[in-house]
């Protein structure tokens, strides 16, 4: 442990995390290690089908432990599904893919009442009654089913005909998106977007990768992950996260980052205090990952292109200078200073 990094520590300096009792209670049969250990057998089982995605596959385990849902982008063909797919197939618990189309209704994704000729009724459960929901193109859908889709999200419940059901826990929804301007899609709004704790981008493959793919490629015809935990670990290892410390000064770097690109003159949408929770949570989630128990400077510089950048809409005239999103963020990063530390 570097001597900047025991400033954040708070007197957190042993590197294993406390258990919580109620993480105990969910999982009395997994002793911490095991359960600390969860997020490595994740990324080890999905990497030997998504080859080459190690920084996605930890975008999706920071997304995960944090209680958030994911937003994956790229163009035909990057992977995007069998990443998600297999990501989902490792975590074990109940699993289903929408594939999201224009004709397709609310009722499709959160379920309907179904009546019998008697006159009575059952309800018929939706796809977002999973533990893990991959929503594959959920650009092709309207505005209409994607609102209903991400308003469950949010809530973590289904209203039908006017009764509420709760949708099962932990939920994580893993959307893929294909780039806009093609046939037949239907951008998300800002508001729906903000819903999604992190955006990823699922790039071409590197050449040395893509070799890799084609050595490969028989073992791709059908590929499949054994489960590596349930759902109980995950709420367990959701509790872990949240014992992860956050010093007050990188609190406040947190909030000067988002308030810096809201009062940004080149920003005509800032990030919401959604997003604040979000970069809070994720870089708890982060240093979680790194076997930390507090949080460091560079869990929030490392994750705030992908907590910020679907929330940052430049205004007309930055786009026709051809500054991006990324690029604001980025111009934040670099002059706001970053915390040395404090007594917290």
């Amino acid at each position: 442990m570097s001597a900047t990094s025991n400033h954040f520590a708070n007197n957190h300096s042993n590197d294993q995390l406390a258990l919580p009792n109620l993480a105990k209670k969910r999982s009395p049969s997994v002793d911490q290690n095991t359960l600390i250990n969860i997020p490595n057998q994740i990324k080890e089982a999905v990497s030997e089908i998504a080859q080459a995605r190690e920084e996605i596959i930890e975008l999706l385990t920071i997304g995960l432990l944090a209680g958030g849902h994911v937003l994956l982008e790229g163009h035909a063909g990057t992977a995007k599904t069998l990443v998600a797919r297999s990501f989902a197939e490792s975590i074990g618990g109940t699993f289903r893919r929408v594939q999201l189309t224009p004709d397709m209704l609310p009722s499709d994704v959160t379920g309907f009442e179904l009546y019998r000729p008697d006159g009575n009724s059952r309800f018929v459960e939706g796809p977002l009654f999973a533990n893990v929901v991959l929503a594959d193109e959920l650009n092709r859908t309207t505005p209409r089913t994607q609102s209903a889709f991400l308003e469950a999200m949010q809530e973590r419940q289904a209203t039908i005909e006017g009764t509420t059901y709760p949708l099962p826990e932990p939920l994580f929804v893993i959307a893929t998106q294909v780039p806009l301007g093609g046939d037949g899609t239907y951008p998300i709004t800002d508001v729906q977007a903000d819903r999604f704790m992190l955006r990823l981008w699922s790039d071409y493959p590197t050449r040395t990768a893509e070799l890799l793919v084609l050595a490969n490629a028989d073992q791709l015809e059908d590929p499949h992950v054994d489960a590596v935990t349930t759902p109980n670990d995950i709420l367990s290892l959701r509790e872990l996260v949240k014992q992860v410390h956050m010093a007050e000064s990188i609190r406040g770097y947190i909030l000067d980052i988002v308030t810096t690109l809201r009062e940004n003159e080149s920003v005509q949408g800032g990030p919401s205090t959604r997003a604040s929770l979000a970069l809070y949570r994720g870089s708890r989630a982060s240093a979680f990952l790194q076997n930390r128990d507090f949080v460091i400077p560079d869990d929030v510089r490392k994750l705030a292109p992908n907590v910020l950048e679907h929330r940052v809409r430049p205004t007309t005239e930055a786009e026709f200078d051809q500054i991006t999103a990324q690029d604001l963020i980025q111009n934040a990063l670099e002059t706001i200073p970053i915390p040395k530390g404090d007594d917290e």
